[in-house]
């Protein structure tokens, strides 16, 4: 089997069997691509292609995956997509970009006979031939719900202030997760007072926006909903750098190590765990159903396309323990070193 090297992190045989069904019986062969959009989320790297590659390793060894990362880029992922079918692969596991421009992939792809499945974001342009991630919508309502819950519980006057910060405005998942975010918001007592979509994702965007709006709305600012560990973060570090302390609640979605201490310490109020192993193993499983001439099982449908959703956990301090500790999503080795050191005590992390 054909891979670019990089670390692996080997799926349990719980999680990988909760996902693989009936396919792990059977041994077919071909030319697969996992093309992933950006390098400002670790994830791809360390979570995403790990996972992907365990499980293509399990389900079909002779087969020949080749993975590539976009960077951000709309024209080299459509570079690397094309590669690919002239390099003759059957199936193409497609995180885009661009959701808009990626429909056009899929119809080049269908058009020659190849399968394209949807990857974490959707592609609402041109129904792909599956769609396999979290439930984007439900994180967006689950962390600004959360954030919500915790403002109501510390006592914060209704008609206080947030700030919303999405993801990419090119990126139809970031897009289910504003709507969520919005509906939530909606429900509560609590005002909006700016929002803003994040280019590319990029954190010091993010922090550079909301910098702004500290030297707009000061104290007015009561919590921030951002779409991810890498824009709240950078949403962290812009009142940080004011001088605001204690720093009010902002979420994120990733569980990312960075995110997890920032938690740990008391500077982010929550993050989403989604191991992302768990969705590449799913991806994995419906390659294979592809390369074997059947049709996936359709859990849902979403812009039309035979879709899988799985549900995440919202992580706060209250159950950062047992949500990614216990659970083994990641070690105090890891996480607890350092400045961190004291807060894991204080969780019951390490002794």
């Amino acid at each position: 089997m054909k891979l670019n090297a990089l670390t692996a992190r080997t799926l349990s045989a719980a999680a990988l069997s909760a996902v693989m069904g009936t396919a792990a019986l059977a041994e077919p062969s071909g030319l697969v691509g996992f093309l992933m959009p950006d390098q400002a989320s670790t994830r791809y790297e360390e979570h995403d292609f790990p996972g992907f590659r365990a499980g293509m390793e399990k389900l079909c060894p002779s087969c020949e995956v080749i993975y590539q990362n976009a960077n951000a880029d709309v024209a080299l992922q459509q570079q690397q997509f094309n590669a690919l079918l002239t390099q003759g692969a059957k199936v193409i596991v497609l995180d885009p970009v661009d959701s808009a421009a990626a429909a056009g992939l899929v119809t080049l792809a269908q058009s020659q006979g190849v399968k394209v499945i949807a990857y974490d974001r959707p592609i609402p342009g041109a129904p792909a031939d599956y769609y396999v991630s979290f439930d984007n919508e439900g994180i967006g309502y689950a962390i600004a719900k959360s954030l919500v819950d915790h403002m109501k519980a510390e006592g914060i006057p209704d008609g206080s202030g947030v700030l919303q910060i999405n993801g990419s405005p090119t990126d139809a998942a970031a897009g289910l997760i504003r709507d969520g975010v919005h509906r939530a918001l909606a429900e509560s007592p609590y005002e909006t007072l700016a929002e803003f979509d994040t280019p590319d994702w990029a954190p010091p965007r993010a922090q550079e926006w909301a910098a702004g709006q500290i030297t707009r709305f000061g104290d007015q600012i009561k919590g921030v909903v951002a779409a991810n560990d890498g824009t709240g973060g950078g949403a962290v570090a812009a009142f940080k750098a004011a001088g605001v302390d204690p720093v009010p609640p902002v979420t994120g979605n990733d569980a990312t190590i960075a995110a997890l201490q920032l938690i740990i310490s008391g500077d982010q109020y929550n993050t989403i765990s989604k191991p992302s192993e768990i969705v590449a193993a799913a991806a994995a499983n419906i390659v294979v159903q592809f390369l074997n001439g059947e049709t996936p099982e359709a859990k849902t449908t979403l812009y039309e396309t035979p879709s899988e959703l799985f549900v995440p956990a919202v992580v706060t301090r209250e159950n950062i323990k047992a949500e990614i500790f216990d659970a083994g999503i990641q070690t105090a080795d890891q996480i607890c070193t350092g400045e961190y050191a004291a807060g894991c005590q204080e969780l019951g992390i390490t002794q």
